[in-house]
């Protein structure tokens, strides 16, 4: 019997779903549903076609002509706006209804907004959709005054892109450091002098409170200074974009919960991407973790379920890397350490290169990393693996540089090194 699988989102996550389930499913009816009128592209791309690498075709994700006709995949426009989970319905803004056998929520996030007056002036924008880059490129001229609200892992990609059009940069962060979400005190530290060096106005622990009309715009800020721009960008975070589940018997926390097969409590519902808060076996918890290659994998998995397929997802990705104006930093598992465990800290402020090193017992279930580019496989091997270092634990506590010999001595003995390996070659 055939079924009609419905996708309600057309990133990444809605894409490789529908994907994978018409390769085991010849027959059924696949729908993807978008809410944005250009064909699905990743906003992961939106940096570089600001910074003028690609064009906007090259955001796509699929770029060959007649892809989804030739999978028989169909892009439906619109946005859900309720759904009736015992009925199978999705209704969507403009009334119609959908219905369905198997659904896969994959709506991704949405940008924040703070409540700031001014906040919706001309000249002030999210870079959040390919409209949103349309509008920023008209204004991000060269030598044009940009303030950025927010410095967090998107914040400090849009700045990227940003310097490469040769603007003049202000950037205001609520937290006492850059990228507070990922990095440490002296991580996010060291992000904010380089930046500074690199002739980024950087404020931190400071708030946007109000931005005046005019041609400047004039930006008044909680540390009393008064910022003129001709663009503001507000990149001060994103949230599960699920609102339309309120009221249903869908679960939710921060993103839908989900087990490890990407189900909601809803037989024959998943989630999967941004808006997904899916089951970490290796933690016991469940997590929001808003990266491609997390909602890649949540993806596959949830579709090969809707599918027929049983299939479970091995873990979620907690990783992070980063390159800020030229400096790569990076952040793996919890960083920020575990209640009971130790760490080891390295820091070379000259160099500009920190190494931090969280513990437990003799697992390093996460680190902090900035400058550090030789060992980035490294790290993620020994975080993801899990891998017990026994006394090497005791010698990266005296030496945090000794993470090559750390792995090979104690990884391959558990047969897990030639991962690590193989990512460093890349």
């Amino acid at each position: 019997m055939t079924q009609h699988h419905l996708i309600l989102g057309a990133g990444p996550a809605g894409v490789i779903a529908a994907e994978t389930i018409r390769k085991h499913r010849p027959a059924d009816a696949i729908t993807i549903v978008g809410d944005e009128p250009e064909p699905p592209y990743s906003r992961m791309a939106i940096p570089y076609l600001l910074a003028g690498q690609i064009g906007e075709a090259g955001t796509w994700l699929r770029k060959g002509a007649g892809h989804y006709e030739a999978l028989r995949i169909n892009l439906a426009p619109g946005r859900a706006t309720a759904l009736d989970a015992a009925a199978r319905i999705v209704t969507l803004s403009d009334g119609r209804q959908l219905g369905f056998d198997t659904l896969l929520i994959a709506t991704g996030s949405t940008p924040l907004q703070p409540p700031i007056p001014g906040i919706n002036l001309p000249g002030v924008h999210p870079c959040w959709t390919l409209a949103d880059a349309r509008q920023i490129a008209g204004l991000a001229v060269k030598g044009a005054r940009v303030l950025q609200m927010g410095a967090g892992f998107i914040g400090c990609i849009i700045m990227e892109a940003l310097a490469a059009r040769g603007v003049q940069l202000s950037v205001v962060e609520m937290g006492d450091r850059m990228v507070p979400r990922m990095m440490g005190a002296t991580a996010g530290g060291m992000i904010k002098e380089w930046c500074q060096r690199k002739g980024v106005q950087v404020f931190t622990a400071t708030r946007v409170e109000a931005i005046s009309p005019g041609a400047p715009l004039s930006v008044r800020l909680s540390n009393g200074e008064r910022v003129t721009a001709d663009l503001v960008i507000s990149a001060t975070g994103v949230k599960p974009a699920i609102g339309f589940l309120e009221g249903t018997p869908i679960r939710c926390k921060q993103g839908i919960l989900t087990d490890w097969r990407m189900q909601t409590n809803v037989p024959g519902i998943y989630a999967a991407g941004d808006c997904a808060e899916a089951f970490d076996k290796l933690s016991g918890r469940h997590v929001v973790s808003a990266i491609q290659p997390n909602a890649a994998d949540q993806a596959r998995v949830a579709a090969l379920n809707m599918a027929g397929m049983p299939a479970e997802l091995a873990g979620v990705t907690q990783i992070n890397v980063l390159d800020t104006l030229g400096l790569v930093s990076a952040s793996f598992g919890e960083w920020q350490g575990v209640a009971g465990g130790d760490h080891v800290e390295l820091t070379d402020r000259t160099a500009a290169r920190h190494l931090n090193l969280q513990f437990k017992d003799d697992v390093m279930v996460g680190c902090n990393s900035v400058g550090w580019t030789d060992h980035v496989g490294v790290l993620r091997g020994l975080v993801e693996g899990q891998v017990r270092l026994g006394t090497w634990k005791d010698r990266l506590k005296e030496d945090p540089t000794r993470l090559m010999e750390a792995y090979l001595a104690s990884a391959q003995a558990q047969g897990r090194w030639q991962g690590a390996l193989d990512d460093r070659r890349r």
